[in-house]
């Protein structure tokens, strides 16, 4: 070892010695919602608006017909393998779904460029956060894997209405953190080098949220 680097390491030994141990972080912020089921609800729905998501409030017996309704008479859209199948309409001559294995590369899985193919994409959700507008996506059997959410253009989301919460650690203590974790704050928008608002980029263009009571 050369004399200027044991100089400095020596240096480094000399000023770490000496350095407190750092004092543990008082965490004061909120980790329990006061509000009321209804408030965090709405909060959500302002949030989601605001970000230029669409946003409708179904029951279990007219999700599937908003969600014909929001696919248009010809459409290929994907599935996830778990996704409750009472919730999508029924196929027709020009409006059919593609059920994704989930288990890329095997197969029953979709190529990035058969997903590109497809005009839409339906999955559930795992919780959403109303304080941030986010919509957390966890790799469940209901939400598939992350590909299928993000190379589609249109991705309808269903959101149960019991897995609303207001705040940040509320949401991450319903998700597993040992699985993919994807959050949605509105569809996909960036901005280029002239600040010109681009959507599309990084995501779907269109998000379509479904608020569902069951």
């Amino acid at each position: 070892m050369s004399d200027a680097k044991a100089d400095i390491l020596g240096r480094i030994r000399d000023a770490l010695a000496d350095h407190p141990v750092p004092p543990t972080p008082t965490r004061e912020y909120r980790t329990e919602s006061t509000k009321s089921a209804e408030a965090v609800r709405d909060m959500l729905k302002d949030r989601l608006i605001d970000y230029k998501a669409n946003v409708y409030e179904e029951t279990t017996s007219t999700v599937a017909e908003k969600i014909k309704e929001l696919l248009g008479r010809s459409s290929m859209y994907v599935i996830p393998n778990g996704l409750n199948l009472e919730w999508i309409p029924e196929d027709s001559a020009a409006r059919r779904h593609i059920v994704d294995s989930g288990n890329a590369p095997k197969a029953g899985s979709l190529t990035h460029r058969e997903l590109d193919s497809v005009n839409a994409v339906v999955t559930s959700s795992t919780v959403s956060c109303a304080e941030t507008g986010t919509i957390f996506l966890n790799g469940t059997n209901e939400e598939g894997r992350r590909a299928i959410t993000l190379v589609p253009d249109h991705h309808i989301c269903i959101v149960p209405a019991e897995s609303i919460v207001e705040l940040v650690p509320e949401a991450m203590r319903r998700v597993d953190p040992e699985r993919p974790i994807t959050m949605i704050s509105g569809p996909s928008a960036t901005s280029d080098i002239e600040l010109q608002r681009v959507e599309g980029v990084h995501g779907p263009r269109t998000l379509d949220v479904i608020i569902l009571d069951r």
